[in-house]
């Protein structure tokens, strides 16, 4: 099964989560969140971040998902992917987690791909649906 790691900003990793957990009446084995505080130095959290990686990685690999692109979570995930064994996708939201949730003892690639697609299809004009 793959690992799933969230690192975003401060408490939004772990809402993710408690939602999640209230979805599906447990709380997903393998799955960790780190959250980054304004006056955290993302430098300084990397050691910690490669330690949780290394505990939900059985053999089959993590995905990170953070939330904002180009944002301190995202630019230190960055630095911790490894193509093929820890992946990354920005934008995580409720449907995309659950969606990973679902597909996670699948190959990465697809994955990814159910993930991704899962967090999209998510978003929904309510009125013109």
């Amino acid at each position: 099964m793959i690992g799933l790691f969230l690192v975003t900003h401060t408490t939004y990793g772990e809402s993710l989560i408690q939602c999640a957990c209230h979805v599906l009446n447990k709380r997903p084995q393998q799955m960790v969140q780190l959250g980054v505080a304004l006056q955290d130095d993302p430098l300084d959290l990397l050691p910690l971040a490669k330690d949780m990686i290394k505990m939900v990685d059985s053999g089959a690999g993590v995905l990170i998902m953070t939330d904002v692109y180009g944002a301190t979570p995202s630019n230190m995930a960055m630095k911790l992917l490894e193509p093929g064994r820890v992946e990354g996708l920005a934008g995580v939201n409720l449907p995309m987690l659950l969606r990973a949730l679902t597909y996670r003892d699948k190959d990465m690639e697809t994955l990814i791909s159910r993930a991704t697609s899962g967090g999209r299809d998510g978003i929904v004009n309510m009125l013109k649906h």
